[in-house]
């Protein structure tokens, strides 16, 4: 099979390439998927750049898209031909989804409904799944107010459309015009530039002082000092996905214990089977009503992953990043 792949960390350019690589075979309980849209994430960018690894080669990303074309023992027949999406392709294994067929336990092949193209459904093992986790975390936002950061990310975009089917208010950061554009599109109610507003003291003149029921966040490294500024109101919900930077980091605790602030943070790999079959649930739910926006930022070949790759780096982008593999 066609395939792209890494053997050393290091830059797009410098260390991934395309070749062929044997064809998967599903064991028992696996599903082979023929791959037709693979997801650019930013932890797939990561991954190459600098997770230390065991293998001699690693197919990267995540998130995936096609065709269920062989099935293994104890799996129905059924199942051959079925379209679907693909999640934790490549997490804490070698075989991702840059490549024409991927091998994997069943329950990762997630049946898709004939309305969503795979470019779309390539973007939902980890931006929806993180969204969808994100705001069942928050708790009852309904009539309340959630601050979200990035929110003209891919993730933040799908948080923000679901806060706001919730029923809460939307209060969006962003670093340029396009990615607040992109927010107030999804349904934010306001969108404040974190380059140059003091977020914390927006937020409180937004709120008549009284700060948000909930934040979201992606970069507990950078915005946890929100929780000095009082932005998030006395028993609000603190909600975090992920980190720039990881490690000790400060942390208002002071602030955290006297205004009963609670602070829950998760992985989207390595959710409990009760959460994901709860997201899951939801997720079919949304996508047979088709209520949401999947946002496509670029489609490239297989050929051109290194520019995919590229792209995500570059922080320009709104949406996924896909590859097409059809």
């Amino acid at each position: 099979m066609k395939a792209a792949w890494y053997s050393q960390n290091g830059a797009a350019a410098d260390v991934l390439h395309v070749g062929e690589l044997p064809d998967p075979v599903p064991g028992p309980g696996q599903v082979r998927v023929r791959l037709l849209a693979s997801g650019v994430n930013p932890s797939d960018v990561k991954s190459r750049q600098r997770r230390p690894f065991d293998t001699p080669v690693v197919v990267p990303h995540s998130d995936g898209a096609g065709v269920i074309d062989q099935v293994g023992d104890g799996v129905s027949r059924s199942r051959v031909g079925q379209r679907v999406w693909v999640w934790n392709g490549q997490w804490q294994r070698h075989m991702g989804t840059a490549c024409q067929y991927i091998a994997l336990p069943e329950s990762q092949a997630v049946p898709l409904p004939d309305s969503v193209d795979m470019a779309q459904a390539s973007c939902f093992g980890i931006p929806l799944f993180t969204a969808v986790q994100a705001v069942r975390l928050a708790g009852h936002v309904a009539g309340g107010t959630v601050l979200v950061t990035g929110a003209g990310n891919a993730v933040g975009h799908y948080v923000t459309q679901l806060a706001v089917r919730a029923g809460a208010r939307v209060i969006g950061t962003a670093g340029s015009a396009a990615k607040a554009a992109h927010a107030l599109a999804a349904g934010a109610d306001v969108v404040l530039d974190y380059k140059q507003d003091d977020v914390g003291a927006r937020v409180l003149a937004l709120t008549q002082g009284q700060g948000v029921d909930a934040i979201i966040d992606m970069d507990f490294s950078t915005n946890a000092a929100l929780l000095s500024s009082n932005a998030l109101r006395a028993h609000g919900v603190y909600v975090c996905y992920g980190s720039n930077t990881t490690g000790v980091l400060p942390l208002d605790f002071r602030t955290l214990m006297w205004r009963s602030n609670d602070l829950r943070a998760f992985l989207v790999y390595d959710m409990s089977p009760a959460d994901r079959a709860a997201c899951l649930q939801q997720i079919d739910v949304l996508l047979a009503q088709g209520s949401l926006r999947h946002t496509v930022a670029a489609q490239f070949a297989l050929s051109d992953i290194v520019q995919a790759h590229e792209l995500v780096e570059s922080g320009q982008k709104l949406g996924t990043v896909v590859l097409d593999l059809e």
